[in-house]
């Protein structure tokens, strides 16, 4: 799965980038490694990476404006995940990691697994192409959603959705492996005839489960931060 990614990592702790590099290099990953956000720019503007790895607290510029620079001024292509890492672990500090452009987010200190699994969960999203505006029909283990025939089906089941159901189960699907806020759920949401405010994402989950039946496992919630799609099953 990991096999010749080429891999940043943005980390100011020798220890805790030798080991992450250490164990990306056994998957077969091509990673390089700098200590702050001044460098990781100038390594951006020369090659193309599959992962950057930000730490958030690093000397000068931070990740967490690292990642927001590099996002909004599109230094990356939409295939580049960002993972970050980093001691900051409130709800808070995780829910801006992922606005502002973070992939996924992971907190020190970490179990090595969970760190590897994380990666390959963003690179099977990224590589599998499910994430882009085009695609209509998407299928993630029994559940299919069919955004042409407004169809929803958990194996044989078909789901009677409201559309801020479908809605909401289509940019949870698009986004497979990725967590969204619930802020960001509502962006995606709204539109023509659908209109979400606040907590409500979290009844339209309840509700939507239900409906799902028997592949209503498969939105997660990351609590206090908002819901995904695992990227395979």
């Amino acid at each position: 799965m990991l096999q010749k990614e080429k891999v940043l990592i943005v980390e100011d702790e020798k220890d805790i980038a030798e080991l992450m590099s250490l164990h990306l290099k056994r998957e077969g990953c091509d990673v390089e490694w700098v200590e702050n956000g001044e460098e990781a720019l100038k390594c951006i503007s020369k090659n193309r990476y599959s992962l950057l790895i930000l730490d958030w607290m690093l000397p000068g510029i931070s990740g967490l404006d690292l990642c927001k620079k590099i996002r909004t001024e599109k230094l990356v292509g939409l295939g580049t995940c960002i993972l970050m890492v980093t001691a900051r672990a409130q709800a808070a500090d995780i829910v801006l990691g992922l606005e502002v452009g973070a992939d996924d987010y992971l907190t020190k200190p970490f179990d090595l697994s969970v760190f590897l699994a994380r990666i390959r969960a963003l690179f099977r999203r990224a590589q599998s192409g499910q994430s882009t505006e085009e695609e209509n029909r998407i299928q993630i283990g029994d559940l299919v959603i069919d955004k042409d025939s407004h169809e929803v089906k958990c194996g044989k089941s078909v789901a009677e959705l409201t559309p801020s159901e479908f809605k909401l189960l289509f940019a949870l699907m698009r986004n497979r492996g990725r967590v969204l806020t619930r802020d960001r759920l509502i962006e995606l949401v709204q539109g023509e005839g659908v209109s979400v405010i606040d907590r409500a994402i979290d009844t339209h989950v309840f509700g939507l489960r239900k409906k799902l039946g028997d592949c209503g496992f498969l939105i997660e919630t990351i609590r206090g931060v908002g819901y995904r799609v695992a990227a395979a099953f």
